[in-house]
This record gives C-alpha cells, structure tokens and sequence, in this order.
C-alpha cells in the first residue's frame, strides 16, 4: 500500500503541529520518522495522521491513489502499535491476538492456524492460556505486536514500541521485528526517538523537528551525510562533539592556542570560520592513524554503560565525548591523552549546514 503526503500540515491542541509534509511511503517499504525526545517533532502527528485518528489542517494524504484524508480509521487497511503496551486484561493471550481476526468473521480453524503462526514467529506460543497479568513486560509486547501483525493489515504503524523496555530487551524485540518485516509485504512506518534504533531497523530514514522534515532517504546515507547540525545530532548517541574554528590557507585554528596544518581534503575549502564536529566513537586512546592529533585532556565524567564507557572530557579550547568500548575506569579531573583522526571531521559552514563529511575525505 503506497501513502502519499501532499503539503500535509496539521495543527490542533493535543498533538504536536507539523508543517507542509510531503512525503512518499512506497508499498511494502520501511520507514523510521526519527526526532528529538519528546513529542514536539512531529513523528506521533504523522503515525496517527496516516491512521486516520486525526485529520490534516491542510493538504492530502493519497492511499492506493485515493484521497484517504477523510476517510476515518475503522475504513483504513492500518495496524498499530503504541508505546504503552495496551492488551485486553480480561483475556487470555490467545483471545488478544485473535480479537481482530473474530471482528472479520475468520472461521474457527483458520483463526487458530493464524494465531499460533504469529505466536511461534514471536516466540509466544507457550503464552497462550496466561493473561496479560501474568506476562512480563517482553511478552506482553509481543503480544500487541502479534495482534497487529495477524490482521494482515496493508500498513503497520510503530508508536516507539519499545520504548519502555529494557536496552536487552528492546534490542531482541528490535531484531525479531526486522526479520518479521522482511517476510510480509507490509508498509511499515516505525517512529522512535532513539538513533541507534533507527539504524539498526535500516530502510528509509525521516528526520524530523519542530514539525518538519529535515532530511531523508536511506538510513545509511542520512547517516554518514546528515545536511545539518541539527541531523547529525540526532543520528550520534552518545552526541557528536562540535567546536568551531578557522580555516585559513595552510593551518587550522581551534581557540587561540591550538592550531594544525590544513589537510589535503580541505584544500578547497575557503578561508573563514567553521563548525567541526566528530562521532564519540572515532576518538581514541591511542594514536592509529597517520593524521592524528594528540591533544591532552582532562576527565569530567566516566559513565560505564552496557557493555561500553563514555568519557566526557575537556581543555582550555574545546569539549570531546568519547564512547570506548569495554569498560575503562577514570578519576574525575585526570588528564588523559586522547587522538582525533582529522579524517573524520565533518565541517558545517556558520549557517551550520554541511561543507564536508567524513566519507568525502578520501
């Protein structure tokens, strides 16, 4: 099922306004609305928009070549699951996913085939008697997510669905959800705060704020070439770090004291001020690559997280985050040398829109 926004905007008092939305899901697509925390984005706007649970301000919304805008939501081939987990208390699990399938009068026999297919796909089928009461916080997801998939509905929205699931969790369920998408021709809209997410799930990738869009395509290409600050930021996890300097003709100048020679990829880029930013990830402990720049610092904070640890850390000139794997214990206040491999400097201009990105580099 193909959906097209045309100049979509909305505003009302309950839901955040979004503003002149042209957008293009293609049938059997997957699509990840990814925006700051919080709802002020847009992404639940355009989930319920797309359900029919609120209408446009202006502009259309066109499903299989039909003008849906005001067709309501019991009348749209549609499919969805919330960030809080609703499954009905009074019945078993069983009940729950087949609920659905009873309102479209499915005979007995094929409700059972189709019930314990989506329940063995998600690893449920021995859940089936219990109640919601009794299930974790896992299963009961899986539960409402086995209900949306077995109406064979032509587009499933995801409200954040794992949102408020552990990280082990979410990154099981995540994957269990990928493989499930791939193997139904489904349009599938996934809306999350969380990069990581947004890149693990792939597909296309819509980055939204303050109710616009501010970039899309692939997932990996709005990644490794986000059009702003603004984008970068919200495909860094922990966030990238970004100072200013200046280009001139041979060196580059950070603050008053640290300056370096100007590299071969900067060469056509003119004199003048500029914003740098660079990935957590890509800065190390030791130096390994030919350009780079060892800089001393001083640690404001060390956080263990998972499996990994991130390092905040700072000097008279600038602030860098660094995201280490394993687990690294550091005092507050010790100095540590640190290594930036200037080939994985993005470069935004003072409007803080892309120059230069990493990849372009070599």
């Amino acid at each position: 099922m193909s959906i097209i926004f045309e100049d979509v905007s909305f505003s009302g008092k309950n839901d955040a306004p979004v503003y002149n939305i042209n957008l293009i899901f293609e049938p059997g697509s997957a699509t990840v609305l990814l925006g700051p925390k919080g709802d002020e984005a847009g992404k639940s706007t355009l989930i319920k928009l797309i359900a029919g649970l609120i209408k446009p301000t202006y502009g259309k919304i066109i499903i299989d070549g039909v003008d849906a805008t005001n067709i309501p939501v019991q009348k749209r081939n549609v499919a969805m699951v919330h960030q809080q987990i609703i499954n009905y208390p009074h019945m078993s699990v069983f009940e729950n996913i087949a609920s659905p399938l009873r309102v479209m009068k499915i005979k007995k026999l094929e409700i059972q085939k189709e019930v314990l297919e989506v329940a063995t796909l998600l690893r449920i089928e021995s859940c089936l008697d219990r109640y919601p009461s009794e299930l974790s916080g896992g299963q009961q997801q899986r539960t409402a997510l086995a209900r949306a998939l077995v109406k064979r509905a032509k587009v499933i929205l995801l409200n954040d669905p794992f949102v408020n699931l552990d990280y082990k969790l979410r990154e099981e369920l995540r994957g269990e959800l990928k493989s499930l998408l791939k193997t139904r021709n489904t349009t599938a809209i996934y809306a999350t705060q969380e990069a990581h997410e947004a890149m693990a799930l792939g597909g296309t990738c819509v980055l939204l704020q303050d109710g616009r869009v501010i970039q899309e395509g692939p997932a990996s290409d709005v990644y490794r070439k986000p059009v702003n600050i603004d984008a970068a930021m919200m495909l860094s996890d922990p966030p990238l770090s970004v100072f200013s300097g200046r280009i001139t003709g041979h060196e580059v100048s950070l603050g008053e004291s640290l300056t370096f020679p100007k590299t071969h990829a900067m060469e056509g880029i003119k004199s003048g001020e500029y914003f740098f930013a660079l990935r957590p990830g890509h800065i190390r402990l030791t130096p390994f690559n030919d350009d780079d720049l060892e800089l001393t610092m001083r640690v404001e904070l060390a956080e263990i997280s998972g499996s990994g640890t991130i390092i905040h850390t700072a000097n008279s000139v600038l602030k860098l985050v660094l995201n280490l794997a394993g687990v690294h214990e550091y005092k507050t206040d010790s100095m540590i040398k640190v290594y930036i491999p200037l080939h994985k400097l993005f470069i935004f201009d003072q409007e803080k829109y892309l120059i230069k990105a990493p990849g372009e580099f070599q």
